[in-house]
């Protein structure tokens, strides 16, 4: 039986098998945790009882720290230029020298609970694109149970610009569909499959002509990135087996949110400038986009599960045998950061969109009990791929947690034997200046944060755009309770089973 026809293809979690296979899929949604709890706690108990070959795997650990992270900030400088000159280039002109008339863009824009005025302002913001909105076709969203208000707004929105692209379709995406998560998912598909069928086919347009959007509502694209987009779909080696990512900016209101809200997104900003120049890292995340042939051959996104974006690079992945890749297009759009009344608001809700970004672990298990299933992928490649997918889930929930809180244990723990021991006195020494250096590369951040923000508005002082640079001082508390916190609460929820639903944030504006 052909992968995308089997029963594993659309797996969500180890309760939709049977058998055997249920029970190798839940040692498999156990297995991240499992590694994450075993590092933390064996560093604690190891300190306890082994405090002299703790202290020496800490300093390691320390140095391997520090080289990954100036190999970050490699790919982190050399991104910075990649976007800074693809913004620049004259994407028309090189467009223009290949035949691209024929492409259509179908931008699908899913919301729950938003208000007008977000609604609104990314639509606009699609107008104010450099391309032809004749060869754009918007899906406006919504789903059934965000009530009357929703409803109101979708067909308010669709009287206001329908007459401005060459298709505008609403979506009422029904509740309680047996089988459906509610959430992303389970909505993007069911427009989708609309789109399809009152689009596509009522016009005969060519699927092969067609790539596919799916933006957040607080996604504003950049305003060449439809023609940046069409020249890599047309320039592809083979673009329906290619999905293609932007990178997400989050600094749409950047000037109104709380500090750690600006730290946060900064770094979730510069983590995905890093993995587009490591493209064997790379799945699609959030906004991305790719060819409505290849995405309805596999029956769109997965309607049973969280992490829909990156789980349809998966779906790909495997249906294609392992030759399917993303394409990093080094081009931005721009999101939300997060934003809430209060702080402590604020502070809550970046942690649960954290936690639910985190539950792309979820595709762990997935990712393997494809490999198993599929022989068709070469042992090496399977081997290569589930070492840096299940190392990156590793390295966030452990990493920063070794670094700036475990460290110190052999200390702590190792008694007075340990505590008279030379070691014990350059331990904190060692660490300290380790994490100093690889702190330099917080200039490099500053640097890039202040070169991509929006113009500064007139109410805000010069002293505003200082404290942009100093906020970064905030980086070691930001990645270890938003950072590897809910990496860890993800991960544990996974390993016992408790699995998460879908969580849309919260979309406040000031005013």
């Amino acid at each position: 039986m052909d992968y995308k026809e089997s029963a594993y293809f659309k797996i969500g979690r180890a309760s939709d098998l049977t058998g055997f296979d249920r029970v190798l899929y839940r040692l498999l949604e156990v297995l991240p945790g499992f590694l994450s709890w075993f590092t933390i706690l064996g560093t604690i108990i190891f300190s306890l009882y082994a405090p002299i070959a703790t202290a020496y795997f800490i300093i390691a650990f320390d140095i391997y720290w520090l080289l990954k992270t100036v190999y970050l900030s490699l790919h982190l400088r050399y991104n910075w230029k990649r976007i800074k000159y693809n913004i620049s280039l004259d994407w028309k002109e090189m467009l223009s020298k290949l035949k691209h008339e024929h492409i259509i863009h179908l931008v699908v824009l899913p919301f729950y609970k938003e208000n007008y005025n977000v609604v609104d302002s990314r639509i606009s913001g699609l107008l104010n694109t450099d391309y032809n909105k004749k060869r754009m076709a918007i899906v406006l969203a919504y789903e059934e149970r965000a009530g009357e208000e929703a409803k109101k707004i979708a067909e308010s929105i669709s009287t206001k610009y329908k007459s401005e692209f060459v298709h505008f379709l609403v979506t009422e995406h029904p509740k309680d569909i047996p089988g459906e998560m509610p959430g992303k998912g389970s909505n993007i598909t069911f427009a989708a499959e609309m789109a399809r069928k009152n689009i596509l086919d009522k016009n005969n347009i060519n699927y092969n002509d067609v790539i596919v959007s799916v933006f957040d509502i607080d996604t504003i694209a950049y305003p060449k990135y439809f023609l940046c987009l069409t020249w890599n779909f047309l320039t592809a080696p083979n673009p329906f087996k290619t999905s293609f990512q932007p990178v997400p900016f989050y600094n749409n209101n950047i000037w109104n949110v709380p500090t750690i809200s600006r730290v946060v997104a900064g770094s979730s900003t510069f983590w995905q400038m890093m993995q587009q120049e490591r493209p064997e890292k790379l799945s699609t995340f959030s906004s991305h986009s790719l060819s409505f042939k290849a995405l309805y051959e596999i029956g769109y996104w997965q309607k049973n599960m969280v992490s829909e974006d990156s789980r349809i690079f998966w779906n790909l992945y495997m249906a294609h045998d392992g030759d399917y890749t993303v394409v990093p297009i080094s081009y931005p759009v721009s999101m939300d950061a997060n934003f809430a009344p209060s702080i402590f608001q604020t502070a809550k809700n970046i942690y649960k969109q954290h936690r639910r970004w985190a539950w792309g672990v979820e595709n762990i298990p997935y990712m393997l009990f494809g490999f198993i299933k599929n022989k068709k992928i070469a042992f090496w490649k399977k081997t290569r791929v589930a070492i840096v997918q299940i190392e990156g889930f590793w390295s966030l929930a452990t990493n920063p947690l070794m670094i700036f809180l475990l460290g110190w244990l052999p200390i702590i723990l190792g008694g007075d034997h340990f505590n008279q021991s030379i070691l014990s006195y350059n331990l904190p020494i060692v660490t300290r200046n380790i994490m100093m250096i690889a702190m330099t590369g917080l200039i490099l951040s500053a640097m890039i944060f202040i070169s991509f923000l929006p113009p500064r508005p007139k109410e805000r002082g010069f002293l505003s755009k200082i404290f942009m640079v100093l906020q970064w001082i905030l980086i070691p508390i930001t990645i270890t309770i938003f950072g590897a916190f809910p990496g860890l609460d993800a991960q544990t929820r996974l390993m016992f089973g408790k699995y998460l639903g879908f969580w849309v944030t919260p979309k406040y504006r000031k005013g």
